[in-house]
């Protein structure tokens, strides 16, 4: 018995070591790629803080001092910096807002209701997602036009109310996280459908909405196709627009400061809405998919 024991605590030991030594491999990968990942926002800030004749010179991981020389640069140029970032806010912010609220509405319908050709709507909904944005952007223009909508925000922002990648995600989550039983207490209380909606299942689908919410949110901010096609108007063009006209300037007489300071500029809101609803991103990700 003591010598059966022994391989016990023998065979215990090795996988306690195993378990550490692959901790300590995953810990080190995951480093690795962390800085690979950050190394890129590391070299964008040092260069939005050297000078056009030191970025001539080569790289270097240590920062200059030209951030304020290169942001009056900026200024100088015939791009409409600040008009543009709050119009890339607006559109940005309000997308993430009307897909999250409204996709997390249908799939709320779709897992709560029981009626004939559910399962075909939600088919049909995320066969949508296979139809790429340039097949249908002719007649989307032509959409727009119809309606008076030309170089308005409004094209930007409406048809994300029907988000099907964002629908999916949120049908996804509340399978796994919403049992029908309180709906049908809330019911049973006299809750009425849009404030059982509004009150319950809203609360409790918040990681899954903070997570799309990023999604959409950077997905809006970095859409450059729709935008370039619709907005005409110098001071309604979004900042991906701006990025864009920087190509079509004379290099020879471009500072490339007041570049990088434009890029880090457009990066910058980005992180901050990042930052702010990340910490329901490994909650909102891991619950949404496994499915109870």
């Amino acid at each position: 018995m003591a010598q059966n024991m022994q391989i016990t605590y023998d065979i215990k030991g090795e996988n306690t070591g195993t378990i550490k030594r692959r901790r300590i491999v995953a810990y080190i990968v995951l480093a690795f790629l962390s800085l690979l990942c950050l190394f890129w926002f590391y070299l964008l800030f040092v260069n939005a803080t050297k000078s056009h004749a030191e970025l001539s010179l080569g790289f270097t991981a240590v920062p200059s001092t030209h951030l304020f020389t290169n942001w009056k640069q900026l200024m100088k140029m015939p791009l409409k910096v600040l008009p543009g970032l709050a119009n890339s806010i607006f559109v940005a912010a309000l997308s993430a807002i009307c897909a999250t609220y409204f996709s997390a509405m249908t799939a709320y319908a779709i897992h709560v209701y029981r009626f004939a050709g559910r399962k075909a709507i939600a088919t049909f909904i995320l066969a949508v997602m296979m139809i790429p944005t340039q097949v249908t952007a002719l007649g989307f223009l032509e959409l727009i036009r119809k309606f008076n909508m030309m170089d308005t925000f409004w094209p930007l922002i409406i048809p994300s109310v029907a988000a099907p990648a964002t629908f999916f995600y949120m049908k996804q989550y509340l399978d796994s996280a919403l049992p029908l039983e309180i709906v049908e207490a809330a019911r049973i209380d006299g809750s009425g459908e849009f404030r059982t909606y509004n009150t319950i299942i809203m609360p409790i689908v918040k990681p899954a909405i903070a997570v799309q919410a990023i999604f959409t949110f950077v997905a809006s901010w970095n859409n450059y196709f729709t935008p370039a096609l619709i907005l005409s108007n110098e001071n309604r063009k979004t900042l991906p627009i701006l990025i864009a006209q920087l190509r079509s300037m004379d290099w020879s007489h471009l500072d490339m400061g007041a570049v990088y300071v434009m890029i880090a500029f457009s990066i910058f809101p980005v992180v901050v809405v990042y930052l702010c609803l990340s910490k329901y991103i490994v909650g909102g990700i891991a619950a949404g998919s496994v499915k109870g």
